[in-house]
């Protein structure tokens, strides 16, 4: 029998050790078959990716509409902590301002109309608008204005800094949590789901992707980059795919196999 060993390097990149026949006797131990079971318990295997696609309202709404609520409104303040720790905006933001230097047109119109452009980047990938994405725009409008009213203008800088690195964070929870509980993302995160879906990448890596991407055309065009921009850019994908496996809502359907498993 072939037997793997356990710890260090991941299971595909295990060997077989040498087979027991062509060990010398002398080192033949009688008993010492391990049973397939144990043997494969043995192999660690990655874990199954959360699931993330929408389900339908009824699945279970008195537990999944209070997460997608509670999401948003985690999402709108933390807007309003990046917005305080005046240390430079989320890349989105840096786009607006870059275009508003090119157009008639204000921050929040610019935001509209791209906002209307990302769900038209959702027909190739097969997303549709749900219950979740128009409550994104109304919840988070709301949030984000009452976080802005209840903190402070004028921070000291130790302040701005922890308001910074407080933002990032509750901004990562807020998306695993509100995406998790899979009543339909909003639209730039909808594009992330969509874009991870069809084409097999992690959310980390499409989300980090996505971020630079918008980062370098709002620079391009003139918007305000600081260290605070970066560090989300480069911290909320990893951020978010750490915190999506505890978040993310699993069906009765999907619970199931689990339990089974479990029990076995």
């Amino acid at each position: 029998m072939q037997q793997y060993p356990t710890g260090g390097a991941p299971y595909d990149s295990y060997a077989p050790a040498p087979a027991a026949a062509s060990r010398p006797a002398a080192q033949r131990l009688p008993g010492s078959r391990i049973r397939r079971s144990e043997r494969q318990s043995r192999i660690k295997r990655p874990a199954a990716p959360p699931p993330i696609s929408p389900l339908p309202l009824g699945e279970r709404p008195l537990v999944r509409l209070p997460r997608l609520f509670a999401g948003l409104a985690l999402y709108g303040f933390s807007l309003a902590l990046l917005v305080r720790a005046a240390l430079g905006a989320n890349p989105w933001s840096v786009l607006y301002e870059g275009l508003a230097r090119h157009t008639a047109l204000s921050f929040g119109a610019i935001s509209a109309v791209l906002g209307v452009l990302v769900l038209l980047l959702w027909v190739p990938l097969r997303q549709r608008p749900t219950f979740g994405t128009l409550a994104n725009i109304v919840v988070l409008a709301c949030s984000s204005d009452l976080g802005l009213w209840l903190l402070p203008a004028e921070v000291g800088t130790a302040g701005r800094v922890g308001l910074l690195v407080a933002g990032v964070a509750l901004n990562a929870l807020a998306v695993a949590v509100y995406v998790g509980a899979r009543c339909g993302p909003g639209p730039r995160d909808g594009l992330m789901t969509g874009l991870a879906a069809r084409t097999g990448r992690s959310l980390r890596a499409v989300r980090t992707g996505i971020e630079l991407t918008v980062l370098a055309l709002g620079w391009l065009l003139g918007g305000g980059v600081g260290p605070g921009t970066v560090l989300y850019a480069l911290a909320v994908g990893p951020l978010t795919q750490l915190a999506l496996p505890w978040c993310a809502y699993r069906s009765t359907a999907e619970r199931a196999p689990a339990r089974a498993a479990a029990t076995a």
